[in-house]
């Protein structure tokens, strides 16, 4: 791979660095949109840096963000009020410096427009929009005013994922030749899951996709062609997925997501002397990493981590806005923006299409 095209390491990540929780500038002030299970989770972590304040919650429903503003002391929170939509009045609150958006993915480009129109520094969760025109707007309105933009792509942040692409790119495992990574799960039977709304980009190639992703991008960088399968439900949902990604050096990656199939959730990099998996935990955060560099017997890394994990891709987003870097070096919109692209592509061979595609 060329050097310029690799994942660059957080200073967090650095070996040495200092806990992910330890200040590195002024606070700044959260507000968190939307109270679903991964809202509660990254909140935990949010909470554990010291220059963090937990300032504002929004919901549609003014009880659910009071609820979750108690559970984990926010100063405030917002619920519909008559037309204004709750995450609008927590993006109108001139306390707020920066904002994680966790609502279902068919909303993330309406909300972190607004965002940023409204002055916000944005963190957004994967995947970052439906479709690559939603992304290159925002990127677009955050290069015009200045302002912090990124994916929530946490695995890229890990110590333990930024050691695995230190030994890829050693040399140890000599030229990298196939890469195969899986997430799946068997997700329940439930039409109003948002797993399964069309409205929400449903669907098992955008929600889990990026994780085997990226490994594929960590270790061979992006593509130079793509084929995929897929198979869709009576709703145009995709049930599963599976995406070839080839390379001009003749190495290519094999990545799979599933809604319908229990998978193991590893990571596998193959080179020319030996191989690297991922174990101790699902690909988009393991604590160990098994190496075999040949000599017939494998070594096992294994990694502590403060918090959920979180508190890494949390300590990078703090110290770009305290900085005044309008994005990361490790997760670059320019990255989101061609992953976009990518998954666009995928979408058009398999057959799914989302109503914000019309827009």
């Amino acid at each position: 791979m060329n050097p310029q095209n690799r994942i660059i390491v957080p200073p967090c990540a650095e070996a040495g660095a200092p806990s992910p929780v330890v200040a590195t500038g002024r606070p700044l002030k959260w507000g968190v949109i939307a109270t679903g299970g991964i809202a509660a989770k990254v909140t935990q972590d949010i909470a554990l840096l010291e220059d963090a304040v937990l300032h504002a919650v929004s919901s549609r429903s003014a009880d659910s963000a009071a609820a979750f503003a108690e559970r984990f002391g926010f100063a405030t929170s917002y619920g519909n009020e008559g037309a204004t939509a709750g995450y609008q009045r927590l993006v109108d609150d001139p306390e707020v410096d920066v904002v994680y958006i966790t609502t279902p993915h068919g909303q993330h480009y309406e909300v972190a427009k607004a965002a940023l129109t409204g002055g916000k520094h944005v963190l957004c969760e994967k995947p970052f929009t439906i479709n690559a025109a939603e992304a290159e707007e925002l990127a677009a309105i955050a290069a015009d005013r200045d302002l912090f933009l990124m994916e929530a792509v946490w695995t890229r942040f890990l110590p333990s994922v930024n050691r695995a692409w230190e030994i890829i790119h050693s040399g140890e495992l000599g030229d990298i030749r196939w890469v195969q990574a899986d997430l799946g799960f068997t997700a329940p039977d439930d039409p109003s899951s948002r797993l399964w709304d069309p409205k929400a980009g449903g669907g098992a190639l955008m929600d889990l996709t990026v994780y085997p992703l990226t490994w594929a991008l960590g270790s061979l960088g992006f593509p130079d062609s793509v084929s995929a399968v897929g198979t869709l439900n009576d709703d145009g949902v995709d049930l599963q997925a599976a995406v070839t990604l080839a390379y001009g050096s003749g190495a290519y990656a094999q990545l799979s997501s599933s809604f319908i199939a229990s998978c193991p959730g590893q990571a596998t990099v193959c080179g020319s002397k030996g191989w690297l998996k991922t174990g101790g935990g699902p690909l988009h955060n393991p604590k160990e990493l098994m190496i075999d560099a040949g000599h017939g017997e494998a070594r096992v890394e294994k990694f502590e981590q403060v918090g959920a994990g979180y508190t890494y891709e949390l300590r990078e987003v703090t110290r770009c806005i305290q900085e005044g870097l309008t994005e990361s070096p490790t997760m670059p919109v320019g990255d989101t923006v061609k992953t976009m692209r990518l998954l666009d592509g995928v979408r058009e061979t398999i057959g799914l299409r989302y109503e914000n595609d019309a827009a």
